[in-house]
């Protein structure tokens, strides 16, 4: 082994924010197997199940893989809004499609997850990349309770939003930003850099069931995937009216996104969140006009390279492309 190779350079410190469903548990795997990727820790939040549903999905996911990175229990419920509640018919009833969890000992951390997300950030200035792929409440509540956080923050690359395509909760709306508006507009307002990772790429990064007949029985958590993906791909032909088997890797594109933003081609843009509306609230209104009024905010990703995202996404789980 050369000295080089011995001494690799981490090139990213991530914190993940995650709301453990199907996507979320292959965006953690995805994390891990990122050499690149220094993971911090990793942060829970409502979302696809409830808050403590998300944080044990997380820990049998960690203990599957062998990992031992820390796990902050974070929010219950939006900032303003009442919480709609888990989406069994996409994640199952423990968010990740049935599966049977491992038994494993592991408990989160005491901190809980804004403190630790400000205490990361401080002790790291300018090297933490935040990866929400939840709603992005832990992070507004890091952001309010400490104004220079978004200035210490290298850059927040999120799933979420919807800058040119339909949404996927309402007409306009994606999930992330819809269960809790207010918090993505008090981010994309922080001042941080941010990278916009929406459904106009994360449609596009499709895992097919002929994907996931090639996953090794070598890997720890082949098990538990087979299930777990097995059922969001038929939560997805439900909702697709698709007559193939295959699922979105919404939460993965963003992790791949942290250690090569050439997988999308993003166009700088500002982006707001409206909070109001009664037909549109949620949604990601990405200013197009050549001359906008107000100062791009993000970058939104509008296309990607799907071929290479997903040939590297299925060599790091244990796939075939």
């Amino acid at each position: 082994m050369t000295s080089a190779n011995k001494h690799k350079v981490i090139l990213h410190k991530v914190i993940l924010d995650v709301d453990t469903g199907v996507d979320d548990a292959l965006a953690i795997l995805y994390a891990l197997a990122d050499p690149d990727i220094e993971l911090l820790g990793i942060t829970t939040c409502f979302g696809n199940v409830d808050v403590d549903t998300a944080t044990e999905n997380t820990l049998a996911v960690l203990h599957l893989a062998g990992a031992r990175v820390p796990v902050y229990r974070g929010s219950a419920a939006p900032l303003l809004r009442e919480w709609e509640g888990p989406v069994p018919w996409i994640h199952g009833d423990n968010g990740i499609g049935g599966a049977r969890r491992p038994a494993h000992g592991r408990s989160a951390e005491a901190m809980d997850a804004m403190s630790f997300i400000r205490e990361a950030v401080r002790r790291h200035p300018g090297e933490v990349t935040l990866v929400p792929v939840a709603r992005m409440t832990n992070l507004a509540k890091a952001f309010a309770f400490d104004p220079e956080l978004p200035g210490l923050v290298r850059r927040v690359v999120m799933m979420g939003g919807a800058a040119a395509c339909p949404g996927n909760v309402t007409p306009v709306a994606e999930a992330n930003i819809w269960g809790d508006p207010e918090a993505a507009q008090m981010v994309f307002a922080s001042g941080v850099p941010i990278t916009m990772v929406g459904l106009d790429v994360t449609m596009q990064a499709r895992l097919t069931q002929a994907h996931l007949d090639t996953l090794t029985d070598s890997v720890p958590y082949a098990s538990l995937l087979r299930e777990a993906v097995g059922f969001y791909m038929n939560a997805y032909q439900r909702a697709q009216q698709s007559q193939e088997a295959w699922c979105a890797l919404h939460d993965p594109l963003a992790v791949a996104m942290v250690s090569d933003p050439t997988l999308c081609r993003t166009e700088r843009r500002h982006v707001a969140v409206e909070t109001e509306g009664r037909l549109t609230a949620g949604m990601t209104v990405v200013d197009w006009r050549p001359a906008a009024p107000a100062a791009a905010n993000a970058d939104v990703c509008v296309s990607l390279d799907s071929a290479r995202f997903l040939a590297r996404f299925c060599e790091r789980l244990g796939m075939q492309a």
